[in-house]
């Protein structure tokens, strides 16, 4: 077994139920703690080696108990960015405060801590000039990205001044199989996925020339794992992405594409005021060098595993997030 006693936080959300389906056979146990504000009680993989608990994950009583036990931690819990305009008070208790409390628990908890490995956001360079854009850049413009930022911070002075073996990695756009369109937070692909199983046009928000760098989920899943066990990843931030950039326009092409149905029909929507971020893609040269990572799907390959998952065929245990 490559990990013993493990913690995942925000582990019913999309990226924490993949990753604990993930590092289940490679554990000795696994303990999900989500609130699920934004999570689904049955994406989390139903295991005897798998404990959830349904609580928030900065409540000092349930760290108390757990993390004497724990050998790695998965730190994914965190508001939306949709949220994080709604409750910016909210925002920064989940995002900021309960990553502090986290932090200052595990240095005193977990004598047998492996590594806790802080899944940030690129969000982070916000409308960056450089593009695709490193892990030096940065430009803060909301809350959820304020938020994000300081916590990278404190994570990395826990690592300076206490040892606390700390990894920090920026996704960028996740997608594919296990995100759901139900959850109101989710990203664009599955939302665009749902309206064509609806028959509904495709919604574009905006003029749909603004772009993204998507990253598909068993890709994103390998490299946090990479940072997770590798000495050379050890107090290091690393982008998780592509480096390319496509815009949504084109990606609802690709998806009408895949899904039989060229000249599917779109709509446009009115921005929203979090929709101000026109450009975006993240440069991996970095974890490339130090981890030898390499995303293995294209957004083709990446989308049509989605749309095979998502299929009407696929109900029951097949698709469950």
């Amino acid at each position: 077994m490559v990990f013993r006693n493990v913690l995942i936080t925000g582990g019913a959300g999309f990226v924490g139920s993949q990753l604990v389906k993930r590092i289940e056979p490679m554990a000795e146990h696994v303990f999900v703690i989500d609130n699920l504000s934004a999570g689904r009680r049955d994406a989390v993989l139903s295991s005897g080696k798998v404990t959830f608990i349904q609580q928030s994950y900065e409540q000092e009583d349930l760290l108390n108990d757990i993390l004497p036990r724990v050998d790695w931690i998965f730190h994914l819990a965190c508001r939306s960015l949709s949220l994080s305009v709604i409750d910016i008070k909210e925002d920064f208790h989940t995002n900021l405060y309960g990553a502090f409390v986290l932090l200052e628990k595990a240095r005193s908890l977990c004598p047998s801590l492996q590594r806790i490995v802080y899944t940030s956001t690129a969000s982070i360079y916000g409308n960056a000039e450089i593009r695709p854009t490193p892990e030096s850049e940065y430009q803060i413009t909301t809350p959820y990205s304020a938020s994000k930022f300081a916590a990278e911070h404190y994570f990395d002075v826990y690592a300076r001044s206490y040892g606390l073996p700390v990894t920090m990695v920026r996704l960028s756009n996740v997608f594919g199989p296990g995100q759901v369109a139900d959850n109101p937070y989710c990203g664009v692909v599955a939302k665009f996925f749902e309206s064509m199983e609806k028959n509904q046009p495709l919604p574009i928000i905006g003029d749909g020339f603004q772009t993204r760098d998507f990253t598909y989920i068993e890709d994103a899943l390998d490299a946090i794992l990479l940072a997770a066990v590798s000495p050379n990843s050890l107090g290091k931030l690393y982008n998780i992405g592509t480096g390319i950039e496509t815009s949504i326009l084109e990606l609802a092409a690709i998806i009408a594409s895949i899904a039989g149905q060229p000249d599917y029909p779109i709509v446009y929507w009115p921005k929203r005021p979090i929709d101000h971020i026109q450009h975006r893609s993240v440069d991996t040269r970095l974890i490339r060098r130090d981890l030898n990572w390499v995303p293995k799907h294209t957004l083709e390959e990446g989308l049509s595993k989605t749309y095979a998952w998502l299929k009407p065929s696929h109900s029951g245990e097949d698709r469950k997030p």
